[in-house]
């Protein structure tokens, strides 16, 4: 169960909710098997420079090798630029959750 967390200037009109439903679909092409992506966004009213964050955590699995991580990085860095206006900075982290992480649903 991947996580995306999209954190940027409050001066930038992105629709976070579709931008994080779009990182999902995104995902899920990559990976069939990564299930639902959860998400969140944190727009910052106190910023020094318009940008965007965008970091993505996955579990490490053996499909997952460089030239995986290296073609989701560049479709995740082209979907969040696609929402931001010509200038804007911009960055992309995908990393994998740590080997000690637990995720899952409650009872």
């Amino acid at each position: 169960m991947p996580h995306a967390d999209l954190k940027y200037s409050s001066d930038l009109e992105i629709d976070a909710a579709k931008l994080l439903a779009e990182v999902e679909a995104l995902i899920g092409r990559h990976d069939s098997g990564a299930g639902a992506c959860k998400g969140r966004a944190y727009p910052a009213d106190a910023f020094h420079h318009t940008h965007a964050l965008l970091e993505v955590a996955v579990l490490r699995k053996p499909h997952r090798d460089t030239a995986f991580m290296s073609a989701l990085l560049a479709g995740l860095t082209a979907l969040l630029q696609s929402y931001l206006p010509s200038g804007c900075a911009c960055s992309v982290a995908l990393n994998f959750s740590g080997e000690h992480y637990s995720t899952g649903i409650t009872a």
